[in-house]
């Protein structure tokens, strides 16, 4: 009764669960999920039911790593932060806003930390939870903190409160102490603020020499070789196929006779594949499949004759009879597709088009793992004949909550969608060859190609990014075999090319490179990708949420490096020209107050929102533009905060020259010079025309600069 009771009153109070209650309550539980559901007598508990975002994996909880002592309380409390809500009062107190119930992720992380709590007591005694004393608490705290980021051990610290919240919650709670910091304030239990940020911002971009052989192999395998590896993939479907479904008969086993033993006798290769048993063994299935016989004929005929350990020494292709249109170069890319190398090659088109939409759209990973076949629908020409944006429709899943404060595992669809550029649909595309309609383009059972393993949702990140160090490895050894080997990615100066790395990257591109034309690897060289700079520049789109965040930061600090540059340029004696020049020199005074700051996307929007004291180097233009949107000639859109960098104007009133863009000026102008002495003369007359264009340009500026006088001329026109 008294249990009724209490529970009527406080809908946040759980009753207690018995030995085969279900570690999930059903009401947390979607339509869709069909994960298996674990009973709370089990000291193994799958966060499965819970989640059903695509891109995640199936989370475990191990009670056995709980002291026994302690085991049966926390395991209560476990279940209650998993069925449970947090009071809005206790979520209100820690500015949660609306946080009653986290993701999956959270609450493994959650649990994980409880687990190492419990761990720590039981090495101090402790044998249940209601014995934790206010010193234990300090002393654990004093130790979880140590060597922590100030945020990190926030986050560890609320984890420890939860302990004790969601102990309230049970209808009969363990009674531990409610932690120290909870009534004096938690700044005394932290670590002193050092400046330092993670997350996203954090992340390194790749080295600009990485990612332009990186993409531009990647956008080769899905433009011009993905036709022969699909090709060569539904053969080899097909005769494997064929293989299962071939009875033994006399004629096949004369078939594998007739075939092997002159290859045997004439000392020329076999047909090899590499197995995980054996190593480099006689490929059975194609054998099987190309003489019509079935698997244990030519299994029992090569074991026989020894063919195995004589397969390993003379190792040799298994061609596929489809054609190889294919070029690198100009030059066929393989002289046949082979049956052993297909499924490898069909590994690294899925990571190369990965890498591909990733890379050119901005997304999360996470995004892109929810992406179904069937996304970025055909469109229809519009009545003028233009054809309409493509559109990518897909999920997001950061920060996405109801109304009540859930963690809502699946997402939601996004109300912006992602405008795809040509080589994003060529690779969604090619996906969709893969996989069967309505599925997910990354699927994790379609795209394991070689243990056809039944995984659950799509590719998981650990996944992708083992697969895109082994693309890198086989770029290499191609481009060395193709006689390529300026196409070589080299190693990264960071480490592993992660892929939360690549939406940085992205960022970084088009903050430094003008119209970000850098990603689609134009300026290296290698690719016939040739768009429109103003259509080119429409993936960076500001108007796309969850990526001009990212864009925003990266362009901010790229302005912020190029005013510190002009400043310490100025003080050591080099001349300005230009309209905006005291403009410019005013805004390199404000960077000191700003430098190391400029890592959220929140503090870039303010920096950029200076309207005209915002510095942008334009290397192609042999120019700083001290951006003001009124003044500006190259059509920016209203509100504004960069220049449209490809559209730069001469005479525009925000422009500003150094001695040093004078002095590349002229070396760029010599350069056309020569090129213009080996090229057909119409080409040369232009080359000529150009390199005197900027040639005027660096006598224009050495007859208007005059020294910066830098830090009392700014400072005066600040007052």
């Amino acid at each position: 009764m008294t249990t009724a009771l209490t529970l009527e009153a406080d809908p946040y109070i759980l009753p207690l669960p018995g030995p085969e209650s279900p570690v999930v309550m059903d009401r947390w539980i979607t339509a869709g999920n069909t994960h298996s559901n674990s009973r709370y007598s089990e000291d193994m508990w799958s966060m499965g039911p819970l989640t059903d975002n695509p891109g995640d994996s199936i989370h475990k909880i191990n009670l056995r790593k709980c002291p026994a002592s302690l085991r049966s309380e926390v395991r209560r409390i476990v279940w209650v932060l998993i069925n449970g809500e947090l009071r809005p009062t206790y979520v209100r107190e820690r500015g949660f806003q609306n946080r009653t119930r986290d993701g999956v992720i959270s609450m493994r992380d959650n649990i994980l930390q409880w687990l190492k709590f419990s761990r720590w007591l039981g090495r101090q005694g402790i044998s249940q939870l209601s014995d934790c004393t206010m010193e234990h608490w300090k002393a654990y705290a004093a130790k979880c903190t140590s060597g922590c980021t100030r945020g990190h051990a926030l986050t560890v610290l609320r984890w420890l409160s939860d302990l004790w919240a969601f102990d309230q919650l049970s209808v009969s709670p363990c009674g531990i102490t409610r932690p120290p910091w909870e009534d004096e304030g938690i700044d005394d239990y932290l670590p002193a603020e050092t400046g330092e940020s993670g997350g996203e911002n954090k992340t390194e971009p790749l080295d600009p020499a990485v990612i332009g052989p990186l993409l531009t192999w990647s956008i080769r395998l899905v433009e011009d070789l993905s036709g022969d590896i699909l090709a060569a993939w539904a053969e080899r479907r097909r005769m494997h196929a064929r293989v299962k479904a071939t009875p033994s008969t006399r004629g096949g086993l004369a078939a594998v006779k007739n075939y092997l033993q002159p290859l045997v006798d004439s000392g020329v290769l076999l047909p090899a594949t590499v197995s995980r048993k054996h190593g480099i063994t006689l490929a059975h299935h194609y054998v099987a499949a190309v003489t019509g016989a079935s698997w244990n004929q030519v299994h029992d005929f090569a074991t026989r004759r020894g063919l195995r350990a004589l397969a390993a020494q003379r190792p040799g292709p298994s061609p596929l009879q489809v054609p190889v249109t294919g070029r690198i170069e100009g030059r066929p890319w393989r002289e046949f597709m082979d049956y052993e190398e297909t499924p490898i090659l069909l590994r690294h088109l899925v990571t190369a088009a990965a890498i591909v939409i990733l890379y050119l759209t901005g997304m999360r990973p996470q995004e892109a793992q929810s992406l179904r076949s069937g996304c970025c629908p055909d469109l229809e020409p519009n009545e003028d004949g233009s054809m309409p944006r493509q559109l990518i429709r897909s999920h997001h899943y950061k920060n996405v909550r109801d109304s009540h404060g859930h963690h809502i595992s699946a997402g939601e669809e996004r109300a912006v969608p992602w405008v795809a550029i040509t080589p994003v649909v060529n690779a969604i595309r090619v996906l969709e060859r893969i996989v069967p309609k309505g599925e997910l383009l990354f699927s994790s059972t379609h795209h394991d190609v070689v243990s056809q393993r039944k995984h659950h949702g799509a590719l998981k990140r650990a996944s992708l990014g083992r697969r895109v160090e082994d693309l890198v490895s086989w770029i290499n050894q191609e481009a060395t075999a193709q006689g390529l080997p300026a196409q070589m990615v080299p190693e990264d100066p960071h480490g592993n090319l992660g892929l939360s790395r690549l939406r940085r990257t992205l960022a970084w591109h088009i903050a430094r490179r003008p119209g970000g034309l850098v990603a689609l690897a134009i300026q290296y060289g290698h690719m016939r990708t040739a768009l429109d700079a103003r259509t080119s520049s429409g993936y960076g789109n500001r108007e796309r949420r969850g990526f001009h965040g990212e864009l925003d930061v990266e362009t901010a600090l790229a302005a912020a490096q190029t005013a510190a540059r002009l400043r310490d340029a100025a003080a050591a004696g080099e001349k300005i020209s230009g309209p905006a020049a005291r403009r410019a020199l005013i805004g390199t005074t404000s960077i000191p107050s700003f430098e190391g700051a400029l890592t959220t996307p929140k503090a870039a929007a303010r920096f950029l929102a200076r309207d005209g004291l915002v510095l942008f180097d334009n290397p192609d233009a042999f120019l700083i533009c001290a951006f003001k949107r009124d003044t500006a000639l190259c059509d920016p859109d209203p509100g504004a905060t960069a220049p449209n960098q490809f559209a730069c104007q001469l005479g525009c009133g925000n422009a500003v020259r150094t001695d040093s863009h004078a002095q590349a000026a002229r070396e760029h102008a010599d350069r056309l010079d020569a090129k213009a002495a080996l090229v057909p003369q119409p080409l040369g007359d232009r080359f000529h025309l150009a390199a005197n264009r900027f040639r005027a340009l660096a006598d224009a500026h050495d007859s208007a600069a005059q020294a910066a006088q830098a830090a009392q001329a700014a400072q005066e026109a600040i007052a």
